[in-house]
């Protein structure tokens, strides 16, 4: 190849390469100037009603309180032997994984109010080794308000065992194991499964936060 054409060859391909170069920067930055990706956009399964119960430390609380805070929400009872302690437990996990500038509210229903009173919801994260701070609610009641929020609002199932069903002396209630989460207009959005095959906690916890955080944001 003679001295011109080897110039040229070179020329041609240094030419190449820089347009090589100048294609992937341009892509690059697109992609780091691209506005992110809006998050999908959460149905309304319904609205919560009204209502007025009473929390662990034995004050009134109503739906007028949790407005303008997103919040999520489980039903237990506290003699129950079968879900309940791990569902407080993951409600305790969910409570130390918030940031703590988050508004976040967690509120804990029971189907037993006729045993837990106010006091012994107060106690019953200690009897598991947790802590409950302001953001955890425990909410009893009259029986007819706690199942208009939970069965007729929050969509939870909260079932009466029948007695000749009743396996053990505690194996009072057929009830929820799920989580749900409501928004700062009271309306519920969306609704989590604790229990089953391939579900994890490892895999629900972050999608509760991101549910919440994202409802945080929305005006």
């Amino acid at each position: 190849m003679d001295p011109t054409t080897e110039r040229l060859s070179r020329t041609i391909w240094v030419g190449v390469g820089l347009l090589i170069v100048i294609l992937c920067l341009t892509f690059v930055l697109s992609r780091l100037q691209s506005p992110p990706r809006p998050a999908a956009q959460l149905p309304i399964l319904g609205q919560v009603a009204d209502f007025s119960l009473t929390n662990q430390d034995g004050r009134a609380v109503t739906l007028t309180d949790l407005r303008g805070h997103a919040w999520a929400a489980d039903i237990i009872f506290t003699r129950c032997p079968g879900p309940c302690p791990r569902m407080t437990r993951q409600m305790a996990s969910l409570q130390a994984a918030l940031p703590k500038e988050s508004g976040a509210k967690l509120v804990t229903l029971t189907t037993d109010p006729e045993f837990d009173s106010p006091g012994v919801l107060k106690k019953y994260p200690e009897r598991l080794g947790l802590n409950a701070s302001d953001r955890w609610i425990f909410l009893t009641g009259a029986k007819k308000e706690i199942a208009g929020l939970a069965i007729g609002s929050l969509k939870l199932t909260a079932i009466e065992q029948p007695a000749d069903q009743r396996t053990n002396e505690a194996d009072l209630f057929i009830h929820s194991t799920i989580f749900v989460v409501v928004d700062k207009q009271a309306r519920l959005r969306a609704v989590f499964e604790t229990d089953g095959d391939g579900i994890t906690w490892t895999n629900v916890q972050p999608a509760i936060i991101a549910t919440l955080q994202q409802l945080e944001r929305e005006r």
